[in-house]
């Protein structure tokens, strides 16, 4: 495992009862890039990414963050899995953003901001509230501190999500289809958040179906069928020149 590497996957096997979900996946994402995984729908992607941060165990293999074994530790040879504290401790350095933007709806979206930061990393609540009104300006939604998520349209609530992900300080961050749930109108300013961050130098491992973004912002693409990793490469590669006929054939039903 290399310094360089965030994400380290070995060999990474992941089951529900008899349904084998990721067959044996290797994937290293450098730090400071991009990779988006794109896929038919039960292909295994957000299984992958909810590997990532151990909220799914994997069954057999090993996976890496930042030089950290996720969710257990090795001892002569042998793999032991970790309390749930210090699996949220690990979780704590890695930032996700779901499909739903899961926002407390009792809360001001400042409040679902400052939240994590006072109750996780005993931050003082002055210190919360100024570094959330810096990352509402970071997502364009300063004027909407004290908006409560009804208030709010899908793309605001999930550019709040992703403050609110942001206000950990995390080393890495993942996007589960970040914008499938947004009306099509509501998706760019979405994505314009996701593009600014990965100018930044974030970290990123995205599932997602937008093309676009993926040929635009990714440094790797990397096609899922089946539990396994078809094929990868840039955007130029993979979109523009795939190999492999299965990622061919996607491509053209999802290109038309």
């Amino acid at each position: 495992m290399t310094e360089n590497l965030m994400i380290d996957a070995q060999q990474v096997w992941k089951s529900f009862g008899r349904l084998d979900v990721l067959k044996g996946i290797d994937l290293q994402v450098p730090k400071g890039t991009v990779t988006c995984l794109i896929g038919p729908s039960g292909s295994g992607k957000s299984t992958m990414l909810r590997c990532v941060n151990h909220l799914e165990k994997v069954n057999a293999g090993r996976l890496y963050v930042d030089g950290d074994l996720v969710g257990y530790r090795e001892k002569e040879g042998v793999l032991h899995e970790i309390s749930e504290k210090d699996a949220a401790r690990q979780r704590a350095d890695i930032g996700m953003v779901f499909q739903q933007f899961n926002l407390f709806p009792h809360r001001t979206a400042l409040e679902n901001i400052m939240e994590a930061p006072v109750q996780v990393k005993g931050v003082k609540p002055d210190e919360a509230r100024k570094q959330g009104m810096d990352l509402l300006e970071q997502v364009g939604l300063a004027h909407k501190a004290d908006a409560f998520p009804m208030q709010l349209s899908g793309g605001q609530q999930q550019r709040i999500a992703i403050a609110r992900a942001l206000a950990m300080e995390p080393k890495l961050m993942l996007f589960d289809e970040p914008t499938s749930a947004l009306d099509p109108e509501l998706v760019g300013d979405v994505l314009q958040v996701m593009k600014d961050l990965a100018a930044r130098g974030m970290t990123m491992l995205v599932v997602t179906h937008e093309m676009g973004f993926a040929r635009e912002v990714a440094d790797d693409v990397v096609f899922m069928d089946a539990g396994v990793v078809v094929e990868r490469g840039t955007p130029d590669e993979l979109l523009g020149n795939p190999r492999e006929p299965r990622t061919q054939s996607f491509l053209s039903t999802l290109l038309k």
